[in-house]
């Protein structure tokens, strides 16, 4: 039995991508973008960029969270970020964006001085021309149940988020939207 478990593990892990440190460089001038909202308000932005250096994928990447959130959404960012990936194609090319360096919020990610890291995958010229996805699953952030009933908070992989503002300023904008001042 153990055995058995020994050669499922090892061809589980076999099957996942490795990487390495690659130092520090400049998103380029279109860097992929990805993201999400959490439900009560505010969210992320993930900018990578995948290049090859000595015939390996390289992927680069920063990600920006607003600067107004809730407190419920407050941390969840290592959660988030730690769950996702960032594929050439239908290949994860990156499990895990813990590796990436905060930024400020912008309008334009290029330019950005990014973290990198380099994987396992054999670059082919046939790369160049994939897709490049970052992937952000949704998940349950923030839980609180008591016998006034359950409050449940979600990321939203909804696209780059970071510029959104928070529930309240949401919750703001629309009573004064009814009350028409």
């Amino acid at each position: 039995m153990r055995t058995t478990f020994g050669l499922v593990a090892a061809l589980v892990l076999t099957g996942c991508t490795s990487v390495q440190d690659a130092g520090v460089a400049r998103l380029g001038n279109a860097p992929v973008l990805g993201g999400g909202s959490y439900e009560s308000g505010g969210g992320l932005t993930v900018a990578a960029d995948v290049r090859e250096r000595n015939g390996l994928a390289v992927v680069c990447g920063v990600w920006a969270q607003s600067l107004q959130q809730s407190v419920l959404s407050k941390g969840a960012e290592a959660r988030v970020l730690g769950s996702g990936s960032v594929y050439i194609g239908d290949r994860a090319a990156v499990r895990g964006l813990l590796f990436m360096n905060e930024v400020a919020p912008a309008d334009s990610y290029a330019g950005a001085m990014a973290n990198c890291v380099q994987t396992d995958l054999r670059w082919s010229e046939a790369d160049a021309a994939e897709p490049v996805t970052i992937r952000l699953p949704r998940q349950l952030i923030y839980r609180d149940a008591d016998d006034d009933g359950v409050i449940e908070i979600y990321f939203e992989p909804t696209g780059p988020g970071a510029g959104e503002t928070a529930l309240l300023d949401t919750v703001i904008e629309g009573v004064r939207a009814k009350s028409g001042g």
